[in-house]
């Protein structure tokens, strides 16, 4: 009986790894999520720039999906975190002062943690990592 409950637990604990794995393997669904509800109606589905607000701000916009060819082959995490977060302005994201979404992770943070403590740097730093993790899956070859 003590064989069968170690051969489960072993069993177990091997399912769990190779889930984890899995998990950390597949890109991240709120970062995939965030980008089509933040991004795509003006860089388009596929990141290259077309989305049908392109027109609106004067054309096409950057095609996401070159920012690591763009940058001699490694994907510019620090540039494209200062993007969405409002560090660095693009003037299609609005001005530092009144970012048309830059902000919005801290208005949501604050609605949805009306009563309960939360960091509120954690709680942005996490939405945008997952988008850029998600802009990371769209990188030319």
């Amino acid at each position: 009986m003590k064989a069968t409950r170690l051969t489960r637990a072993v069993a177990l604990a091997t399912l769990a790894a190779l889930a984890s794995t899995m998990a950390v393997a597949q890109p991240s669904k709120l970062g995939q999520r965030e980008y089509r509800n933040s991004c795509a109606v003006c860089h388009g589905e596929s990141g290259k720039g077309d989305g049908s607000y392109a027109q609106l701000l004067g054309g096409r916009l950057p095609d996401l999906t070159m920012l690591s060819r763009n940058n001699g082959g490694v994907f510019p995490v620090t540039r494209v975190y200062e993007t969405i977060d409002g560090t660095n302005v693009v003037k299609g994201h609005g001005t530092k002062e009144m970012p048309i979404w830059g902000n919005r992770y801290r208005t949501q943070a604050a609605e949805y943690y009306m009563d309960v403590p939360y960091d509120e740097r954690t709680f942005v730093s996490s939405r945008i990592l997952a988008l850029i993790e998600y802009l990371s899956t769209l990188q030319a070859k």
